[in-house]
């Protein structure tokens, strides 16, 4: 039970207000948050009950189920980003009120997690900002950094392990509209990744956290098209050093000219293919090296609604989810959100761009697991130019609904890991570039054409994987 002095939202306030003018601080307010979560795996404790209850937050104005939309968005405009109050207010973006999920294991895929609670205190930095153990080795697995105190540490969170699976592979059907709000290209991709470094699957570690012959590198990360037929079978191919002051080695295949050849690496703020509004710089909101950004700083810590529970929709055709608004009424996902009881947001500024095209980036981390619900992106003169705003889900919608109070009934269905355990993952991102008004949206779907289905850790050993999916000839083979 929380105590009463605790619960007015003065004092939540002014407890965020002191951390921010300190810089960054243990998250938490009722204790530090993360031994909290550690030891009893609930995030119970950490926050006084109107952090952890919409209802409680806006005074019984807002309760879950609750649909947000232009005509009440002034209720909770506090608790959203200006990006998103924009998009409700001027384009007819709804969203409705999920319940706040507060147990630890809901908020990692469970390798990722054991990982991390098995390393904690044992990553620092070096002189030049990379990450290795109190034993001068690269990272051993999970959160480096799980009680972040710095702005570095949490993007190192990210930077170094961006799905949290030693290998996934995504399906995802992708609509980039046009400023009609009408699908201008669809296009069908899938997206592999594979960790060489902090590998935490039990079949991976055979030999420990590293793939053998590759502790210099960090990933392989590539994407091919399959449709339409005009762009099918074109590929990129990033290999990520573990040195996060060097960029990848980038590098594509064109079917017309049936080669592969070198891209410039450091042009990381263009789309891929034509229309969208995608960029290799997007991903994860750390799609570049961890030392070519800079300047990290805390602008800001509170309550916040994100889409970081309850946002897989496997009782939808291929896992999409529906979608309203803009112009066409097909320009947002109709998704829900919860009260997060604390974000971490911070600014940083593309240090190693010389000609980058953004100032800066503000990102909204969720202090718990420290993954963003959100990425704003800045121009040069400081204006917002695109958001790219991702949703998360623990993938047991069944133990979901019976456990959150005013969850949606999506069926009972899960998918799991090799032991047995509920998965973690993301399911959809807007990608909306206000200037230009354009939308490009996505959803980690079941297939995409081709026959790909999306996955995680599940496809056999890591050698074959960047062998079938992450070399020069598997692009070519994959364009064929």
């Amino acid at each position: 039970m929380h105590i009463k002095k605790y619960t007015d939202f003065d004092f939540s306030r002014r407890a965020f207000m002191e951390k921010t003018a300190q810089g960054f601080g243990t998250a938490g307010i009722l204790s530090a948050l993360w031994p909290l979560m550690a030891e009893s795996g609930d995030t119970w404790g950490a926050y006084p009950e109107e952090l952890t209850d919409i209802e409680a937050y806006t005074k019984g104005k807002v309760k879950v189920g609750d649909v947000i939309n232009k005509d009440n968005v002034e209720l909770v405009q506090d608790l959203i980003d200006p990006m998103l109050y924009q998009e409700v207010t001027q384009d007819g973006r709804e969203f409705f009120i999920l319940p706040t999920q507060t147990k630890l294991e809901e908020q990692f895929p469970p390798f990722y997690l054991d990982a991390t609670l098995k390393n904690q205190g044992m990553a620092q930095f070096d002189a030049t900002g990379n990450v290795w153990t109190k034993d001068g080795k690269p990272w051993i697995g999970g959160h480096p950094f799980p009680n972040a105190q710095t702005g570095e540490e949490v993007m190192a969170n990210v930077t170094l392990a961006w799905g949290r699976h030693d290998a996934d592979i995504f399906a995802m059907p992708t609509y980039a509209l046009d400023t009609e709000g009408e699908i201008q290209y669809e296009y069908h991709f899938v997206w592999a990744q594979q960790q060489t470094i902090g590998l935490v699957h039990p079949d991976n570690m055979a030999t420990g956290p590293y793939l053998p012959g590759k502790e210099d590198m960090l990933r392989f990360q590539s994407v091919w098209f399959t449709a339409p037929n005009d762009i099918k079978g074109t590929a990129f191919m990033n290999e990520w050093y573990y040195d996060q002051t060097k960029f990848p080695e980038l590098y594509g295949y064109l079917p017309a000219f049936k080669r592969v050849r070198r891209f410039p690496t450091n042009q990381r703020f263009e789309p891929l293919v034509a229309g969208i509004n995608l960029f290799l710089s997007d991903a994860w909101a750390a799609g570049d090296p961890m030392l070519t950004w800079g300047n990290w700083k805390i602008v800001h810590r509170g309550p916040y609604l994100g889409a970081m529970h309850h946002n897989w929709r496997p009782d939808m055709p291929n896992w999409e989810h529906p979608t309203h608004a803009g112009p066409a009424g097909k320009s947002y996902y109709r998704v829900g959100k919860s009260l997060l009881p604390e974000v971490i947001v911070l600014e940083g500024e593309p240090t190693g761009f010389p000609r980058a095209p953004l100032s800066k980036r503000r990102v909204y981390f969720d202090a718990r697991n420290l993954m963003y619900p959100q990425a704003i992106s800045y121009d040069r003169r400081g204006e917002i130019w695109k958001s790219f705003e991702p949703g998360f889900a623990y993938y047991d919608t069944d133990y979901n609904q019976k456990n959150y109070p005013g969850m949606p009934d999506y069926g009972s269905h899960v998918k799991k890991a090799t032991d047995g355990r509920s998965e973690w993952s993301w399911n959809w991102v807007i990608s909306n570039d206000i200037q230009s008004k354009r939308i490009t949206r996505f959803c980690q779907s079941e297939t995409c054409q081709g026959g790909w289905k999306s996955g995680w850790d599940n496809q056999g050993k890591a050698e074959d994987f960047i062998n079938n999916y992450m070399t020069q000839s598997a692009m070519r083979r994959l364009g064929t």
